[in-house]
């Protein structure tokens, strides 16, 4: 993301325009300009665990598994073409009382997506989401975080919520463990904060999503050894929306 930032500094003004949203996981000055939030805000005791790129075959029951075990709530923004694969995953996840948001149907960098390609993608997703979990989506987050300027826009008018996060695990690289991913997401983690994980590895290193699970126990502990209960997120995140919803 920081050579993105100097690319962005020899680009015409439309090219920046498009493509300075893209910063705003690692930015937070962007994401609040585009009003996407990062974390919950201020207020209850909270954490949301995210997972990205599912429904993985192995990884998403897994991590339903040990979710139930903690007795915690979660996050899961689904993919479109797994879900295709995988309906009765969606609807696992549903059934356990989880969150669903939209990851997009194909998992593409927004940056090279036209907005009438991008439309027929979320409307694809949508669709499929909600005929195999029967949840409407109506959360957000686009593929690797990238936003584009056309993703913002429609996204807000479909009013879907656009949501990144404040913590996250590296949780994708092989080159992580169970350890290093459970050190990286809780460093520092306080009421708010949104944590970013994954429960597959069909766009990232293979088997990666192992050392997810194997660090997941982990990670649960210590944000209840810090007193934080795990939500899924609500329904619409930002200024003014309701409450998440407790395990």
């Amino acid at each position: 993301m920081s050579g993105m930032r100097l690319t962005l500094l020899g680009l015409p003004a439309a090219a920046v325009a498009w493509a300075s949203p893209a910063l705003a996981p690692v930015v937070p000055a962007v994401a609040r300009a585009i009003a996407v939030p990062r974390t919950l805000g201020a207020g209850a005791p909270v954490v949301a665990v995210t997972f990205d790129d599912g429904p993985h075959g192995s990884g998403t029951p897994a991590a339903l598994e040990r979710l139930a075990a903690a007795q915690a709530q979660a996050t899961f923004f689904l993919v479109g073409e797994q879900v295709e694969r995988r309906p009765h995953l969606a609807a696992a996840i549903a059934g356990a009382g989880h969150a669903i948001g939209v990851h997009g149907h194909r998992h593409r960098n927004l940056l090279r997506v036209t907005p009438g390609a991008l439309r027929r993608d979320l409307d694809r997703a949508a669709a499929v989401i909600e005929a195999a979990s029967g949840v409407r989506p109506t959360l957000y987050r686009p593929p690797y975080g990238i936003f584009s300027a056309a993703a913002v826009i429609e996204v807000r008018r479909r009013g879907w919520s656009p949501v990144l996060w404040s913590r996250w695990g590296r949780d994708w690289s092989h080159r992580e463990t169970a350890a290093s991913v459970t050190a990286r997401v809780t460093r520092d983690v306080g009421p708010g904060d949104i944590l970013l994980l994954h429960d597959a590895d069909d766009y990232s290193d293979r088997g990666s999503w192992r050392t997810t699970i194997a660090a997941l126990p982990a990670v649960l502990a210590e944000l209840r050894r810090r007193d934080l209960a795990t939500v899924s997120l609500p329904t619409s995140v930002g200024a003014g929306s309701p409450g998440p919803r407790r395990a």
